[in-house]
C-alpha cells in the first residue's frame, strides 16, 4: 500500500493518498483549503505574494527549522511531514489579529492589500529565526531582529501601491533578517505538465546548496546567470571559503562583485565576478606583487562563467601599477565578449573592467590614496565621506597599513543603511471625523489574508477555468489553431473562439466612449498579444498549460507589412481621430514668441517608452450563468458598468440580464479599467455557452503581453528663449503610439497639453497625432498623458539651461507661472489667486530641505570624488483634474447600522475609508455637539451594477471626493427627513441617541434610504493641484548604479479628507514614477510581442530602490469653497514629481562627464539626452564606457 502524503496547514492535518505530482503548495492551499492568504502574483517566485512559513522537524537532532518559501514554486509532494503557516494562521478576525497584522494596519502599510499577507509572512519568518539566535535577550515585547535586518526581510516582496515607506516604518517601530524570502528558481518556467518530479531534498549530497541564491544545474544546462557558479569558478571549485567580505588566510584577497537592477538581489546580474588573489610582500619600489590570481566572470552574455586566464597569466609575478592594470584591462576586453544579441553588450564589457579596477584600486599606490574628506551638514542625505570604490576584504594583518585603511565607513553604499522618513501633516477638525488620519477600512483583514478578492471567491460546483490563446504575430491571416500532442491539451475541456458568439451577439470585447474592439480575432490578427480564443479546462493550471501548447497557423499573403513604429504610421497615415471636445487649445502667438527670442533650439528629440501596470492581482473574473438568460460576473475592474454593457452586447441580451459585482481590486492604476473588460467578457461568453460557471485568472506573462500599458511617444520640439533663460515660445510635435484600438487614447492629447502648460512658455503650439499601430492596445495608466507631458516640459527646461550654461532650477523658476499667466494657460481651472500656492510651496521646500546649502555641498563632493557623483534637482507639478458625475446611496437599517453604496471602486486608494468618514460626519450633523460617533456603524458594500446604476469609471484621482460628495448629499436628505422627528422627540423626552431616533423613525415609516446622482457644477468641474519635490542622487560612475539619497516632497491637498490615506497615495504614486523614470524597461521583439513579460525581466521598484530618506509634507492650504469640504486630489499628481530623480541623475552625469571631459569631449558634458528609464546601462554609457581606460592611460604617462 502506497504511503500517504501527510502535512498540516495552520494546524489542520491533511492526509492525501493520491496527488498530482505537478500540484504546487499554493494551488492546493487556494483550491483545497479554506485559506486564501497566499496569493498568486507571478507564479515564478519573483513577487512574494505567495510566501508562507514552512516548519520541518529533524528527528535526529530533534530541532524544528522554520523558513519562508514561495508556495507557487513549492511542489506539494515535497512537504511531507511538514507544517505550513499562512497569514491566517498567525491571527485572524475570530482569534485576534497578530501584532504584525496590527502594525501593517496601524502604519497604513496596506493599500490594495493583495501583497500584504506575503509581506507579513516574510517578516514573521525573519522574526522567528532572529529569536532563535544567541543574541542577548531583548526587553519584553521586542524581538532580537535589527531594523536593518527587518528591511531586508521584505526585500523580495513587491508592492505597487504604498511606495514601501509605511511598511518600513511599521516593521522598524516594532524592532522586529538577513533572509530573502523569494527564491531565484522562478526564472525557470514550465510550459507543460509532467508525470514525475524528483524531490532533491531526498538527496543529501544536493541539500547542502539548496538555499544558495544561484542554481548550479541551471547554470550548467540552461545558461542561467548564476552568482554561485562564478564564485566557485574563481575559487577553483575545490577551496572551501567563508562568505564574501570575511577574512581569509594571510595575504589572500577575495572579493565578489555583481551589478544588478536591485541592490539586495531578486534580480539577475548584468555581470557578476569573483576574484581570488595571493599577494606577496612589497618589493623595493613599494608595489604589491601578484603571486597567484583567479579572475572569474559570469552573467555577461556567455554560456557559462569563465576564467580570464590570459589576464591571470599576464598579472602573475608583476607589480601592480597603473600601467600593468591598464595592460590587464586591454587583455580583459578581448576575453569578455558577450554573445551576439546580448542586451547592453558594451555595458557588460565595461562592467567587467570596472570590477577589475575596483579590486585593484586599493593595491595600486597611485589609485589607493583616500579622496578628500568632506565636511557635510546634517541636512545632506549621507553625511559621511567616500573614499575608494572597491570593497576589499580578506586582508591579512601583516599587509601594510594603507591597504587595511582603505575600507572606511561609507554610509551611502552600506546595504544595512536604515531608511528614514518624516511626514508632516496639518489636521483639520472642522468636519470630524472627516480629516482624521483613521486606519484604512479593512486593513487588518487584508493583512491576515481574510479580505476577499475575485479569485478568493470559492469556486461554484462544476466550475471550469479559462486561459487565453493569443497571437504572436503583428498582422497575419489565421489559418487554424491546433494543439501540440502533449499531456496538457488532453486535460482541456473545449476551446471558445469567435465562432462561439451567440446568435444575436457581437464579437465585441470592449464597447467604450471612443469605440469598440473585437473580443477575439477571427480570420485576421492585427497585433501580437491579440486574443484568439480561450481554452477551457477543469483547473486553471490545466487551462494555462494547454493554452501554451496552441499551435497557430499564420499566413501573411496579400497583407501589407505591419505598422510597428509611429514613423511607419505617419508614412501610411494610420491615425485615430481625437474628438473635437477633447482637442486642446493653443496659447499665444508662436511666430511672435519665436521672433522675440534671443536663441532657438530647433527639432530637439525626446523618446518615451511604455510602462506596465504591474498590479499585484492580475486580470481575473468569475462568471456564473443564471436563470432566464441572465449571468452574474464577478470582475476585478475599475469600470463595472462598461463591463456590463459590453457583456450584454457580446451575448446579445439586455443589460439588465447582466449583473457585474466588484468588491475590491488588487491594484489597478488604470489597467483594471477598459483592459479588464475583454477578460470579463470572454469569461462570461464561456459560461453562457457552456452553462457552467467559468473563472479566469491570467498568469503574469499573459497579462503583461495582452494588457498593454502606458503610451509610448516620439516627441520633437522647438523652443525660443531669452539669454536670461526666459522662454518665449514652444512648439511640440508628438506622435503617440496608441496601439491597434483606440481604447481611451482620445484623452491623451488633452492631458499632455494640460501637463505641458505647467510653465509659462509665452506661446505654446503643438501637433499631436494618435498613431494606430500593430502593437497591443495602450490604455490609461496613472497620470495618462500628464506624466509624459510634464517630463517633456522638464526636458525643454533642462535643454535651455544646458544651452545657456545655466543651472536648470534657476531656469525653472524663471518660467514659473504668475497668477495672470496661470489664468491664461488654464482658463476655467486656475481658481482664485490665493489658491495658487505653488511659488510659496517651492520657496518653503527649498528652505526646509536646505536646497541651496546641499547644492554647494554636492559641488564640493563632486570635486573631491572621481568615481561617485551626486546631483540634486527641484521639480514642480501643476496637475489638472476633472470631476465626474457620481452616484451614492445611504440606507439606515432597523438596528441603526448604516450601509452605503457608491459608484467608485475600492482599488487601494482608500475610497471606502473616506466615504465612511463622510457618512459619519454628514449624519452626525443631527447632533450639533458631535456626541454621536457613527463611524463604526457604517459599512461600505461592493459595487453592483443592478443595485446602483451610472457608476462610471474609477479613474482620474477624483472618484473618492466625488463619491464622498454624493454620499454627503444623500445623508443630507436623510438628515432633513429625521430632523423634525428628532426635534419632536427631544421636546418630549430630552436628548436622544441615534438608536432611539432610528427606532422611532421606523415606527413612523420614515424613508431611511436616500440616493443621489451628484453632478458637479460646470464652473467647478476642473481644478489644479500643486506640489514640488527635491531629490538628491548618487551615481556610481563605474557601474551606472544610481542611489536615491533623499527626496523632500510638498503637496497641496487642500483640507485632506484623510491625511494618512493621502500620504500613502502621494508616496505610492511617487515610487511608481521612480519605476517609469529609472528602472522599468518595457521591451518588445521585432513583431511587437512583449518580452519583458515577468518579474525576472521587468523590474518595478523594491524597498531597496526607494529614497533612503523620504520626507513628505502635506500642505493644508485652507478653505476652498468649490471643493468637496475643501479637499483636493492626491492619487496621480505626485507621480510626475519622480522626474526630479531623473533630473538629479542627469546633474550627476554632467558632473561625471565634466570629470572625464577628455573622454567625452569638452563640448558634450551637458549636451546629451538621458533616456527614460535611466537604467544602469544608460547612465554608465553617458558617464563613459571607457573612462577607466582613459584614466589609467593618463596615469601611465607619468609612470
Amino acid at each position: 500500500m502506497a504511503s500517504k502524503l501527510v502535512f498540516a496547514v495552520n494546524g489542520e492535518r491533511f492526509e492525501l493518498a493520491e496527488v498530482d505530482p505537478s500540484t504546487t503548495l499554493l494551488e492546493f492551499v487556494r483550491t483545497q483549503t479554506r485559506f486564501r492568504g497566499p496569493k498568486l502574483g507571478c507564479g515564478e517566485g519573483g513577487c512574494g505574494a505567495c510566501v508562507v512559513l514552512l516548519s520541518t522537524y529533524h528527528p535526529v537532532n530533534e530541532q524544528v527549522k522554520e523558513f519562508s518559501i514561495s508556495s507557487c514554486l513549492t511542489l506539494l509532494c515535497s512537504i511531507n511531514f511538514c507544517s505550513v503557516t499562512t497569514s491566517e494562521g498567525l491571527g485572524n478576525s475570530e482569534d485576534g489579529f497578530h501584532p504584525i497584522h496590527q502594525r501593517f494596519a496601524g502604519f497604513h502599510a496596506s493599500q490594495c492589500g493583495f501583497c500584504t499577507p506575503g509581506m507579513c509572512m516574510s517578516l514573521f519568518s525573519a522574526l522567528t529565526n532572529a529569536d532563535k539566535t544567541s543574541r542577548p535577550e531583548p526587553p519584553g515585547g521586542f524581538s532580537k531582529i535589527t531594523k536593518g535586518e527587518a528591511e531586508k526581510a521584505i526585500a523580495g516582496n513587491l508592492c505597487r501601491c504604498t511606495g514601501y515607506r509605511p511598511i518600513v516604518d511599521g516593521i522598524k517601530m516594532q524592532r522586529f533578517v538577513d533572509y530573502l524570502s523569494v527564491s531565484g528558481s522562478g526564472v525557470y518556467k514550465e510550459n507543460d505538465l509532467y508525470d514525475k518530479y524528483i524531490d532533491l531534498k531526498g538527496i543529501p549530497q544536493l541539500s547542502v546548496i539548496r538555499r544558495d541564491r544561484g542554481n548550479l544545474i541551471m547554470a550548467q544546462r540552461s545558461q542561467f546567470a548564476s552568482d554561485v557558479a562564478t564564485i566557485l569558478l574563481a575559487a577553483g571549485s575545490t577551496i572551501c571559503l567563508q562568505t564574501a567580505s570575511e577574512r581569509l588566510e594571510a595575504n589572500i584577497l577575495f572579493e565578489t562583485y555583481r551589478a544588478a537592477p536591485r541592490p539586495l538581489g531578486n534580480a539577475i546580474a548584468y555581470v557578476n565576478s569573483a576574484f581570488l588573489a595571493h599577494v606577496t610582500s612589497y618589493n623595493i619600489s613599494g608595489d604589491l606583487v601578484i603571486h597567484n590570481i583567479h579572475l572569474a566572470f559570469g552573467a555577461y552574455g556567455s554560456e557559462h562563467a569563465v576564467r580570464a586566464r590570459k589576464v591571470e597569466n599576464f598579472l602573475v609575478g608583476k607589480s601592480v601599477t597603473a600601467s600593468v592594470l591598464l595592460g590587464a584591462i586591454k587583455l580583459l576586453k578581448e576575453t569578455i565578449i558577450p554573445n551576439e544579441h546580448t542586451p547592453h553588450s558594451k555595458y557588460r564589457s565595461s562592467l567587467a573592467i570596472a570590477f577589475l579596477f575596483k579590486f585593484f584600486q586599493p593595491l595600486v599606490k597611485d589609485l589607493s590614496l583616500p579622496e578628500k574628506n568632506i565636511q557635510m551638514s546634517n541636512s545632506s542625505a549621507a553625511a559621511t565621506i567616500e573614499t575608494s570604490n572597491g570593497c576589499i576584504s580578506g586582508f591579512a594583518d601583516d599587509l601594510p597599513h594603507k591597504a587595511s585603511n582603505v575600507k572606511q565607513l561609507d554610509q551611502v553604499n552600506n546595504p544595512d543603511l536604515i531608511l528614514s522618513s518624516e511626514q508632516t501633516v496639518e489636521f483639520c477638525k472642522d468636519y470630524h471625523p472627516v480629516g482624521d488620519p483613521i486606519q484604512k477600512t479593512g486593513a487588518e483583514f487584508q493583512a491576515s489574508g481574510e479580505a476577499i478578492y475575485v479569485d478568493d471567491i470559492p469556486s461554484p460546483k462544476y466550475c471550469l477555468y479559462g486561459a487565453f490563446v493569443y497571437s504572436r504575430r503583428p498582422l497575419a491571416h489565421i489559418k487554424g489553431i491546433k494543439f501540440k500532442s502533449t499531456s496538457s491539451p488532453q486535460k482541456a475541456f473545449t476551446f471558445i473562439g469567435a465562432d462561439d458568439i451567440p446568435k444575436g451577439g457581437q464579437n465585441v470585447g470592449l464597447s467604450g466612449t471612443f469605440g469598440t474592439e473585437y473580443l477575439f480575432a477571427h480570420s485576421l490578427t492585427e497585433c501580437a498579444g491579440q486574443p484568439l480564443g480561450i481554452v477551457i479546462a477543469e483547473t486553471q493550471r490545466h487551462a494555462s498549460m494547454a493554452a501554451k501548447q496552441a499551435d497557430v497557423q499564420y499566413c501573411t499573403e496579400n497583407l501589407e507589412p505591419p505598422i510597428l513604429s509611429v514613423e511607419d504610421a505617419v508614412r501610411r497615415s494610420s491615425f485615430f481621430k481625437v474628438p473635437p471636445f477633447l482637442c486642446p487649445q493653443k496659447v499665444g502667438d508662436l511666430s511672435k514668441g519665436m521672433a522675440e527670442a534671443d536663441h532657438k533650439i530647433l527639432s530637439a528629440e525626446v523618446k518615451l517608452g511604455s510602462q506596465y501596470y504591474f498590479y499585484m492581482e492580475t486580470q481575473t473574473a468569475l462568471a456564473i450563468p443564471d436563470e432566464d438568460n441572465c449571468i452574474l460576473v464577478y470582475s476585478s475592474t475599475q469600470c463595472p458598468e462598461i463591463a456590463q454593457g459590453t457583456i450584454a452586447k457580446c451575448l446579445g441580451i439586455p443589460a439588465h440580464n447582466v449583473r457585474v459585482i466588484t468588491r475590491r481590486v488588487g491594484g489597478g492604476f488604470g489597467g483594471k479599467g477598459p483592459r479588464s473588460v475583454p477578460v470579463a467578457t470572454a469569461c462570461a461568453l464561456a459560461a453562457f455557452r457552456l452553462r457552467r460557471p467559468v473563472r479566469m485568472y491570467l498568469d503574469r506573462k499573459t497579462d503583461m503581453i495582452m494588457t498593454g500599458g502606458r503610451h509610448p511617444m516620439h516627441i520633437n520640439y522647438s523652443v525660443g528663449f531669452k539669454s536670461d533663460g526666459k522662454i518665449t515660445a514652444l512648439h511640440v510635435d508628438i506622435l503617440v503610439n496608441a496601439g491597434i484600438t483606440i481604447d481611451v487614447s482620445g484623452i491623451i492629447p488633452h492631458n499632455m497639453v494640460s501637463a505641458l502648460k505647467k510653465y509659462n512658455w509665452g506661446a505654446l503650439s503643438f501637433d499631436i497625432k494618435l498613431c494606430k499601430t500593430n502593437f497591443s492596445t495602450k490604455s490609461a495608466m496613472r497620470g495618462p498623458g500628464e506624466l509624459q507631458g510634464s517630463f517633456i516640459a522638464e526636458s525643454v527646461i533642462e535643454h535651455v539651461a544646458s544651452f545657456l550654461s545655466m543651472d536648470a532650477n534657476s531656469v525653472r523658476k524663471k518660467n514659473l507661472h504668475t497668477y495672470d499667466s496661470l489664468m491664461l494657460f488654464y482658463e476655467g481651472s486656475a481658481g482664485d489667486a490665493p489658491e495658487y500656492t505653488l511659488p510659496a510651496m517651492i520657496d518653503e521646500l527649498a528652505s526646509s530641505a536646505s536646497y541651496f546649502d546641499r547644492l554647494e555641498i554636492i559641488r564640493h563632493f563632486n570635486s573631491c570624488n572621481k568615481w561617485r557623483k551626486r546631483g540634486i534637482s527641484l521639480v514642480p507639478v501643476v496637475y489638472q483634474v476633472v470631476l465626474r458625475p457620481t452616484p451614492g446611496k445611504v440606507s439606515v437599517l432597523t438596528d441603526g447600522s448604516i450601509v452605503v453604496e457608491v459608484g467608485g471602486i475600492e482599488i487601494g486608494q482608500g475610497l471606502w475609508t473616506k466615504v465612511k468618514q463622510m457618512t459619519a460626519f454628514a449624519l452626525g450633523q443631527l447632533w450639533v455637539d458631535g456626541s454621536q460617533n457613527l463611524l463604526d456603524r457604517v459599512r461600505i458594500i461592493q459595487a453592483d451594477t443592478l443595485s446602483l446604476v451610472q457608476g462610471g469609471l474609477t479613474a482620474g484621482s477624483t472618484t473618492s471626493e466625488a463619491s464622498c460628495e454624493a454620499v454627503r448629499l444623500s445623508c443630507n436628505v436623510l438628515v432633513d427627513r429625521l430632523k423634525s422627528l428628532k426635534q419632536s422627540l427631544e421636546d418630549k423626552i430630552g436628548s436622544i441617541s441615534w438608536d432611539t431616533l432610528i427606532s422611532q423613525a421606523n415606527m413612523q415609516s420614515v424613508n431611511l434610504s436616500a440616493s443621489t446622482y451628484w453632478v458637479p457644477e460646470y464652473a467647478s468641474t476642473s481644478y489644479l493641484n500643486f506640489g514640488a519635490a527635491i531629490s538628491e542622487v548618487e551615481v556610481d560612475v563605474l557601474t551606472g548604479a544610481t542611489i536615491i539619497l533623499r527626496t523632500d516632497l510638498i503637496y497641496d491637498c487642500g483640507q485632506s479628507l484623510n491625511p494618512a490615506v493621502d500620504l500613502g497615495q502621494i508616496e505610492g504614486a511617487f515610487v511608481q514614477g521612480i519605476g517609469f523614470f529609472m528602472c522599468e524597461e518595457h521591451l518588445e521583439n521585432s513583431d511587437g510581442l512583449v518580452i519583458s513579460d515577468g518579474t525576472w525581466t521587468y523590474k518595478i521598484p523594491t524597498v531597496d530602490t526607494i529614497p533612503r530618506q523620504f520626507n513628505v509634507k502635506l500642505l493644508n492650504s485652507g478653505h476652498h469653497e468649490k471643493r468637496v469640504l475643501s479637499s483636493k486630489a492626491s492619487g496621480e499628481p505626485p507621480l510626475v514629481l519622480a522626474s526630479s530623480i531623473h533630473s538629479a541623475t542627469r546633474e550627476a552625469i554632467i558632473a561625471a562627464r565634466m570629470e572625464f571631459s577628455s573622454a567625452t569631449g569638452p563640448d558634450s558634458s551637458t549636451s546629451f539626452r538621458l533616456e527614460v528609464p535611466a537604467t544602469m546601462p544608460v547612465v554608465k554609457e553617458l558617464c563613459g564606457l571607457d573612462n577607466v581606460e582613459k584614466y589609467l592611460e593618463n596615469l601611465s604617462v607619468f609612470q
